[in-house]
């Protein structure tokens, strides 16, 4: 019977531990952090995460704050207040949330982000499945290997097996496998035989976006699964990437859907926020 890799309690961990950080930071360099997010029109999930990356900052003594503009915003408009943040010393990271109105184009306004402030990790991405050095990784993709060390088990020499090839997840956390030294596939929601290739897997992180593409028969015994998806099944409940009912019992480890990445994605932020800060300051 698999473990529960509890994100919730997990992150709720490393809270404690960065809100000393703060405190040490505002004695030592005379500030405390600083984070930035803006949000472009009303859509309604966007409204739910920034206000819960909102709470997460004050919780740990952040100076955050929230630009919310409306769905008429024009890239220009938005693209200077993004240059604003950019020249502001008090602000070390800024997270335009996404999706932004299909009048702006969101490649233009990830790049205008300075580098040196972007937490959530685009910038730190190089193609050839590499990490840019001295910048940060994507929220979501270091959420799943702190979740995998939690664990006490050792990635480098295992079989990972990740489910999905998108920009936020699937190739970020596909690299940071790599940075550990494990052996690496990336499958989709095309791959054939996926339930061969899952089989040998030592580690499955879910990413794909498809309800229960990963089902209990197709689980190795005491594999590590880590479920990234968000999904509605049939019956109109969440429900993850992973059939959780049929691949608990033969999982070693496994995260739940809530409960597991969503909080540790969040944390994250607030991590990769600090070490943003800590780039500037030292």
């Amino acid at each position: 019977m698999g473990k529960i890799i509890d994100g919730k309690a997990i992150a709720a961990g490393l809270y404690e531990e960065m809100r000393e950080e703060v405190i040490q930071f505002e004695k030592q360099y005379g500030r405390r952090p600083g984070l930035t997010v803006i949000i472009v029109g009303e859509d309604p999930a966007s409204q739910i995460y920034v206000s819960h990356k909102e709470v997460a900052a004050k919780k740990i003594g952040l100076v955050s704050a929230v630009v919310r503009m409306p769905e008429s915003t024009t890239q220009e408009e938005l693209l200077a207040v993004i240059d604003r943040l950019n020249a502001d010393p008090t602000v070390d990271g800024i997270l335009v949330q996404l999706p932004v109105p299909k009048h702006i184009d969101k490649d233009a306004v990830i790049a205008a982000v300075a580098p040196d402030k972007d937490v959530d990790g685009f910038f730190g991405m190089k193609s050839g499945f590499t990490m840019k050095e001295g910048y940060v990784a994507p929220c979501t993709a270091r959420a799943c290997i702190h979740l995998i060390k939690t664990t006490g088990e050792t990635i480098e020499g295992k079989h990972a097996l990740v489910v999905g090839r998108g920009e936020l997840v699937g190739k970020p956390v596909a690299t940071l496998l790599l940075g550990e030294n494990a052996t690496v596939t990336i499958a989709h929601s095309r791959t054939r035989n996926l339930g061969e290739i899952a089989r040998t897997a030592d580690i499955i992180i879910a990413a794909v976006g498809r309800p229960m593409i990963i089902t209990g028969d197709m689980v190795k015994p005491g594999a590590i699964l880590i479920d990234v998806g968000i999904n509605r099944g049939a019956d109109g409940k969440v429900c993850g990437d992973i059939d959780y009912a049929s691949a608990k019992p033969v999982a070693g480890w496994i995260t739940p859907v809530p409960g597991g990445v969503g909080p540790m994605t969040i944390a994250m932020l607030i991590r990769n926020t600090l070490d943003c800060f800590l780039s500037h300051v030292q």
